[in-house]
Order: structure tokens, then C-alpha cells, then sequence
């Protein structure tokens, strides 16, 4: 089979006018960038104000493991897969992060015949959304140093400066950094830090946003510092916010795109979510339920992550409400929870697999809490026996929900009819959502349901640091906002190697601090660090360009 590059390199799009068209996007509401891909221009949301919304349809996945699950590309099969049963749907995604392409996964816009296009744009600079980001966050550091160096007339104590600069790739040297070295003309020394871009509060201010004044106004609540009396100083105090909303007045827009077979994508905003909230934009989402029938979006990582905060903080904010629930895995993951090696994953193995299938079923359980109905979707490999997949087939009886076996990476649209026949079915079904949370309980509260309900934990520890920070945000009186957790995607734990469905753990709280611009707090656990490194053979060293500018190795 050729490799994902090869594939879209050959792929026969549309003028992004066509698919503009295709939605009822009129020719001033579409800003191009180049031939294919272009942003959708601000009036575009007055006018569809009054549409009624078409239903909103969430990807999330079990834990990811080496074995590859294939949530991305499930989210595009589904959705090529729509107009072939005779639905008007669209896709919205993440878009994604130079870190990882350059540092694991390499190319992260689906896989096989499941990809959106055009892939090498969408994997690099894009429209330049993260550069915005970074840029703006960078800006607000600067005005920050630059303060204190000018007279420091707000009093901000540099010890206790919260807001760290971003750049958006893989690179541990700057976690930790000593600012203002080589005399007064160059500032304060002190200690900094770099976070990766998509871990930023601005990134999830952009992706929370529900337009450009209150994407203004939640710039100007981001706490940068606390001054030598303790009092908080917010971004406005520095009069910051304006000049950083001027960096993403463009930005704030989303991106159409298309997928090998056409069909129509927003993709825009990109945070992690082992680290950050995981969902692509609520203007994203928000349009896109305007322009179609079926909205088909995903949440980061698994559904302890992406999908926990897509409910209890996105759905919560935005006032959204999924349909269905599309939950994916792959019988050698599952597999490989039940202990199989990596290298032995090909071979039957029915006890690993049925020593696995609680991972998956955790993570059923873990959706219905929320009240929406779900459709487990396999990615089928050709190694799959029948008698694992009866043993699969057997267990999602059990447990009550629909499964399909998929093959839209090597079919696209066509290997996932069965797939979109049975959540069209679902988004039928009766549906309840709700968060798993009150707001207005205690912040402690707050984490330990998470962590009981979804994770599964038997208890939560603290530290002083974080005991001391939940006091300082409740005086604040932010208590009363939603949690983010930053946690291991691995496992349910805490722990990465605690695979399938660990109990009896405890979660180790290190760190709490406020994103008051983005609306949460953030919960940091384990060893979870929001600059990643680069393993030891990054993606870079097999990413090159030939002759002819033909970018090679992004897979």
C-alpha cells in the first residue's frame, strides 16, 4: 500500500471554492489561502445565526497505545462515508502541532484513504493559526519583562510570574530557563519556562472564544502574576489584550479544507489533551453544525482525556450537546492492554484480547455517564481472526452497545457505510446529556470525580504546592470553574504502564494553577510536563524535500 503522503499526493481535489459551495459558503464569506484551503469570513456567523443546528457527533477513542487505534482517521472515514448513505455532513478537527510531527507520530491529518487535504500544508505552517498563537503569547511575555525593566509600577514580584513563554515544537532544554542574563540593559533575571504552543492558555482562550470581543475579554483575564503584596495581576493591568486579539484577528477564523474524497472539513485550534482541553474550536464546531446535516468532531487522545473535557468544559461553555458518541479501537490495542508485545500483535492471541477488553469497556462506561448514546467502531487490521472478533462482537452485546468493523483506511468513505448507518441510528436514540459535575462543588470535589468516575482512582493526593494554589483560586473566587486535567494519555492512571483497566490507584496531584482567560483550572498529575521532549529517533530525520520541492517522509 502506498504511504499516507504518496496517497494524498495523488489525491484530485476541489478548488476550495467548490467545497465552499458545496456548504452554501457564498464567494465574499470565503477568504482563500492559495487553491485549497481557505478561512470563512466573520459574517458568514450572522448570517446562518438563525439555521437550525444539524447534530454533533464526538470521536473519541480507548487509551492509545504503539499499536495505533485510529481516531483521526475514523473521524474522516465517517465522514467521507456520510454522503454515500445520502447525509450532508462535514468534518471538524484539530489541527495539528508541529511538535509531534516533527517528534513521533509525523503527520497527524488521518491516514491511508481517511485523510484530509492538502496534507503537507496541513501539517506545517497551515494558514499560520500557530504562529499567531505563539506570537501573541510571546507578546504578553515581553510586556511583562518589559514592565518590571520600565519602573515596575504594578509591583509584579518576579518570583512570581505565572505566564511562560510557548513554541510550538518538541524542545525539553527550554522547560526550564534563566531570563535577563547579561546586565541591566537586558532585563531582570529570573526564571522562565517554555510551554509547548498547543498547551497554552491562548490556544484554549482561541478555541474556547466565541467571537472577537470575547476573545478580547478573555485575554485580558489571564492572571500573568501576583505582585509583591499578593495581589493577582491580570493581562489587562498591562494593558496587553488589545494588541495580542490585533495577532489573532485572522486566526480566530476557521480553516475549510477537504478530505480525499471531498468532502467539506473545518479544522482550527489544536490543543493537546493530556495537557490542555483537547477539542478543536467552538467556532468551529459551532459553524459547522450550521452548514450540514451531521457535525463529526473529535476530542484528543482517549476518552478519559479528549472526551471528558469535550463534555464537562466545551459542551458546558458552548452550551453544545452531542448526539452520539463514536468510540475507536483496534483489536491488536486491545491486545495489546492484555500484555502482547508490540512485534506480536499480528498473531491470534484471544486471552490477551479478552485480558484488554476492559480498557475498552471502561471507556463505554465512561461515555454513558454523560448520558449519549454510543457506537464502538473497530478499525479492522488483516490480522484480525474471527475468533477474535467474535470474542469482541460477544463482549459489545454485553455491555449494549453497536460495533462496526471499519476498513476506511484502505477503502475510505466506502469502508465506513456501516459505520455511518449505525450513528445516524444513534443520533436517534433518546440522548441525556450531561456533565459529570456541578460547578459550583469544591475544587477538590471536582477532581475526585473525575478521577473516581472516569479514571477509576480509589483515592487523590495532593501536594503542599497544590493544596496551597486551590486555596489561592478559591480566594480568588474561580473556584467555581471547570477542571482540565493534565494526565498521562497511556493509561487510566497516572501511571503509564498501568494498562487495560488498573484499579485500587491513586492520583498524584502536583500542581493546580488558574487559566482564568480560558475559563478552568488546570490540574496537573503524574509526571505530565507541558513542554514535551523529542524521543530518540525524532520524525524529523526522516522528513526531507526533494528537487522538485516535494515534501517526502510525512506519513
Amino acid at each position: 500500500m502506498l504511504s499516507d503522503i504518496e496517497i494524498a499526493s495523488a489525491a484530485k481535489m476541489l478548488p476550495i471554492d467548490q467545497i465552499a459551495q458545496s456548504l452554501g459558503v457564498l464567494p465574499e464569506e470565503l477568504e482563500p489561502y492559495g487553491r485549497y484551503k481557505a478561512k470563512l469570513a466573520e459574517s458568514i456567523y450572522k448570517r446562518l445565526a438563525d439555521r437550525e443546528n444539524g447534530k454533533l457527533i464526538l470521536v473519541t477513542a480507548i487509551n492509545p497505545t504503539p499499536a495505533g487505534e485510529g481516531k483521526t482517521t475514523t473521524t474522516v472515514g465517517l465522514g467521507e462515508a456520510m454522503p454515500r448513505i445520502g447525509k450532508k455532513a462535514i468534518i471538524a478537527l484539530r489541527e495539528p502541532s508541529l511538535g509531534p510531527v516533527f517528534g513521533v507520530k509525523g503527520g497527524a491529518a488521518g491516514g491511508g484513504y481517511s485523510q484530509v487535504v492538502p496534507m503537507e500544508d496541513i501539517n506545517l505552517h497551515f494558514t499560520g493559526d500557530m504562529h499567531a498563537i505563539t506570537a501573541a503569547n510571546n507578546l504578553l511575555c515581553a510586556l511583562i519583562d518589559n514592565h518590571i525593566q520600565q519602573g515596575n509600577v504594578l509591583g509584579i514580584d518576579p518570583r512570581r510570574i505565572l505566564f511562560k513563554r510557548c513554541l510550538d515544537m518538541n524542545d525539553r532544554a527550554l522547560r526550564h530557563t534563566i531570563i535577563g542574563l547579561g546586565g541591566k540593559a537586558n532585563g531582570t533575571p529570573r526564571e522562565d519556562g517554555f510551554q509547548i504552543t498547543v498547551a497554552s492558555e491562548v490556544m484554549a482562550i482561541l478555541c474556547l472564544a466565541a467571537d472577537l470581543p470575547d476573545l478580547k475579554k478573555r485575554l485580558g483575564d489571564i492572571l500573568v502574576a501576583y505582585t509583591y503584596a499578593g495581589d493577582p495581576v491580570y493581562c489587562r493591568d498591562l494593558k496587553a489584550e488589545g494588541s495580542m486579539t490585533a495577532l489573532l484577528k485572522d486566526a480566530i477564523k476557521p480553516n475549510l479544507i477537504q478530505t480525499l474524497e471531498n468532502t467539506p472539513a473545518l479544522m482550527h485550534g489544536g490543543p493537546f489533551a493530556n495537557i490542555a482541553h483537547g477539542c478543536n474550536s467552538v467556532r468551529a464546531t459551532k459553524l459547522a453544525l450550521k452548514l450540514a446535516d451531521y457535525c463529526i468532531t473529535e476530542a484528543g487522545f482517549g476518552s478519559d482525556l479528549g472526551a471528558e473535557k469535550f463534555m464537562d468544559i466545551k459542551c458546558r461553555m458552548a452550551g453544545l450537546a452531542p448526539s452520539a458518541v463514536v468510540l475507536v479501537a483496534t483489536i491488536r490495542a486491545l491486545k495489546y492492554n492484555g500484555g502482547v508485545a508490540k512485534a506480536d500483535l499480528s498473531q491470534e492471541n484471544v486471552e490477551a484480547l479478552k485480558k484488554g477488553l476492559p480498557n475498552l469497556e471502561k471507556h463505554i462506561e465512561n461515555m454513558k455517564k454523560f448520558g449519549v448514546p454510543v457506537v464502538v467502531a473497530i478499525n479492522r487490521f488483516g490480522t484480525d481472526t474471527d475468533a477474535e472478533i467474535a470474542v469482541l462482537s460477544e463482549a459489545m452485546e454485553k455491555n449494549g452497545v453497536a460495533f462496526s468493523l471499519c476498513e476506511h483506511f484502505a477503502k475510505g468513505g466506502e469502508g465506513a457505510m456501516d459505520l455511518a448507518e449505525k450513528v445516524v441510528a444513534a443520533c436517534e436514540e433518546p440522548s441525556d446529556f450531561h456533565p459529570i459535575y456541578e460547578l459550583d462543588r469544591p475544587v477538590e470535589e471536582k477532581i475526585e470525580t473525575i478521577c473516581r468516575e472516569i479514571y477509576g482512582a480509589a483515592g487523590v493526593e495532593y501536594s503542599a504546592a497544590a493544596k496551597k494554589a486551590i486555596k489561592d483560586i478559591t480566594a480568588l473566587g474561580k473556584g467555581g470553574l471547570p477542571i482540565c486535567m493534565a494526565k498521562t494519555q497511556y493509561s487510566l492512571s497516572d501511571n503509564q504502564k498501568l494498562l487495560s483497566r488498573p484499579e485500587g490507584f491513586t492520583i498524584h496531584v502536583g500542581e493546580v494553577r488558574l487559566s482564568a482567560g480560558a475559563g478552568f483550572i488546570v490540574v496537573q498529575t503524574g509526571d505530565i510536563m507541558t513542554m514535551p521532549g523529542l524521543p530518540k529517533v525524532p520524525a524529523a530525520n526522516q522528513i526531507d524535500v526533494d528537487e522538485d520541492g516535494q515534501i517526502l517522509g510525512l506519513f
